[in-house]
């Protein structure tokens, strides 16, 4: 937990205004392992999320760069509504009371997953917050991106697009 504070605090000082530049494009491989309940107790899967492409957040409350990049995050789920398109984010290490908390404050449309003892975290090799992977529709990493960034516009738009429109020509 101090370990990633400490990340998310450096993330804040070295990220240039609200969006991160870099998204690491990674060869498809496989996505790691991840089950954790929702904000009702039940347990989540990737496999939930069959045929989209997946934003998967790894966030927390505590963290600054988090919570600014969370509205791009709800700004894009109203943009492409009806697209397949999930967009997960990932409670890292905090307690319930603290999300609800968070959540009474921000109304968000995605799911938000717990994940209060660090596994999940763990098992995806997330040592800074907020982290982002961008799965594509056969469940791969392509892209990971350290650090917020303003979900709806830009960089990270071309890239969810490239997915959506590689997911599209598949289907075809």
């Amino acid at each position: 937990m101090k370990r990633l504070l400490l990340s998310c605090l450096a993330g804040l000082f070295l990220a240039s205004g609200a969006n991160a530049a870099g998204f690491e494009a990674r060869p498809a491989a496989p996505a790691p392992g991840l089950e954790a309940p929702d904000l009702a107790g039940t347990p989540r899967t990737l496999a939930d999320y069959p045929g989209k492409v997946v934003l998967l957040n790894f966030w927390a409350s505590w963290c600054p760069p988090c919570v600014r990049e969370m509205p791009s995050l709800e700004r894009l789920r109203v943009k492409m509504a009806g697209r397949p398109l999930a967009i997960v984010a990932l409670d890292s290490a905090e307690q319930r009371e603290d999300v609800d908390a968070f959540l009474e404050r921000m109304k968000l449309g995605f799911p938000i997953l717990l994940d209060p003892d660090g596994v999940n975290t763990r098992r995806w090799k997330v040592f800074a917050l907020p982290t982002s992977f961008l799965l594509d529709a056969q469940g791969r990493v392509r892209y990971v991106l350290t650090g917020p960034t303003e979900w709806d516009e830009g960089e990270a738009l071309a890239v969810i697009e490239s997915l959506l429109a590689e997911q599209a020509a598949s289907s075809k």
